[in-house]
């Protein structure tokens, strides 16, 4: 009789983790699996060795983006500035690099490392003034980002003129933006990796990933537990915007040229992958492998529709109505744990 108890208990316990993971992603996983079979009987070519390495090419630059927006939104907040941010990123940095390649017109290397630091330059910056209005003037964070990714838009058109920016060194279009590593992994996808793990571990086993979790459930609880509510958000904007910007200067070595109007699709596509992977609009839930999915899913979708010759225009109704169920599976997570 007890072991019969013990056996129905240990069946329940199974079953009540499954029912959590499967709150936890929803259908996400059956849904990327099944667009992958669509589009493969759609057209034989989607699974062969070229386009898994684009979709990994183009995966890349949405993966980052949306691992910075899963870091706020897990903090009760949203970022619409990140393609703002991206275009900035790809205009300033490639100006740093044109202009220091022309003061050492024999070393690739330091134009690319002044590039980069420039790219980081501008994530700091730009996060430290999102962070300001949401963390010290606490203003909604969907009118401080809508308001920022307007001026930093116009500035990158200022200081670009609304050209883009050309003579980028080599290397830095021909290795990072195209190569390939054995000849099958992108050069952007092994500079991302690192991170992409220092996410995982600042989000899943740093103190960082913890209080924002709290700050998101319940900021004024967070308060009284001593939680630095206004430092965590700050460092929370500052992060999304670096890891952006980092990814705003992979993307500029992809097209090769400093882009003004580079961008204008990852506000939607990020929070789409982000809400899609289990991250509440609300705060205080979500997983860096629910957003790898939900980027997964995304990638896929797009990537199929282009081989199945869908124009872009229906392929953004199919990103507004995935964002529209990402919204109410996320009403349903929330409901179900409620009651």
């Amino acid at each position: 009789m007890s072991e019969s108890r013990a056996a129905s208990g240990r069946t329940q316990s199974i079953g009540g983790a499954a029912v959590a993971r499967l709150m936890q992603f929803g259908a996400l996983p059956i849904a990327v699996v099944f667009s992958i079979i669509v589009f493969q009987i759609g057209n034989d070519r989607f699974l062969s060795e070229m386009n898994v390495i684009n979709m990994t090419q183009q995966g890349v630059f949405l993966m980052l983006i949306a691992f910075g927006q899963m870091i706020v939104l897990i903090s009760g907040g949203f970022d619409l500035s990140v393609g703002a941010v991206v275009a900035m990123t790809s205009v300033i940095s490639a100006k740093v690099m044109v202009a220091v390649a022309i003061i050492f017109p024999d070393s690739a290397a330091i134009a690319i490392w002044a590039g980069f630091f420039a790219a980081l330059g501008v994530g700091l910056v730009t996060g430290m003034i999102n962070a300001f209005g949401v963390a010290i003037l606490k203003v909604n964070a969907f009118i401080v980002t809508l308001a920022t990714a307007s001026i930093f838009q116009g500035v990158t058109l200022v200081i670009s003129s609304g050209v883009q920016v050309s003579g980028l060194p080599r290397p830095f279009v021909y290795e990072i933006g195209s190569g390939r590593i054995w000849g099958i992994i992108p050069t952007s996808a092994l500079l991302a990796l690192p991170a992409i793990a220092a996410i995982y571990i600042a989000i899943n086993h740093m103190r960082f990933g913890r209080y924002l979790f709290a700050i998101g459930s319940n900021a004024n609880a967070a308060i009284v537990a001593g939680i630095r509510v206004n430092r965590n958000l700050i460092g929370a904007y500052v992060a999304c915007s670096v890891i952006t910007a980092f990814a705003g200067w992979l993307l500029t070595a992809r097209v090769s040229s400093g882009e003004p109007l580079l961008g204008g699709e990852f506000p939607l596509s990020s929070i789409a992958a982000a809400v899609i992977g289990g991250c509440s609009l609300r705060g205080g839930e979500g997983s860096v492998m629910g957003v790898f999915l939900g980027v997964v899913f995304i990638t896929v979708l797009g990537n199929g529709m282009d081989l199945m010759r869908i124009g872009s225009n229906y392929q953004m109704i199919a990103l507004g109505v995935v964002l529209v169920g990402a919204v109410v599976l996320d009403r349903y997570r929330s409901s179900h744990t409620l009651s």
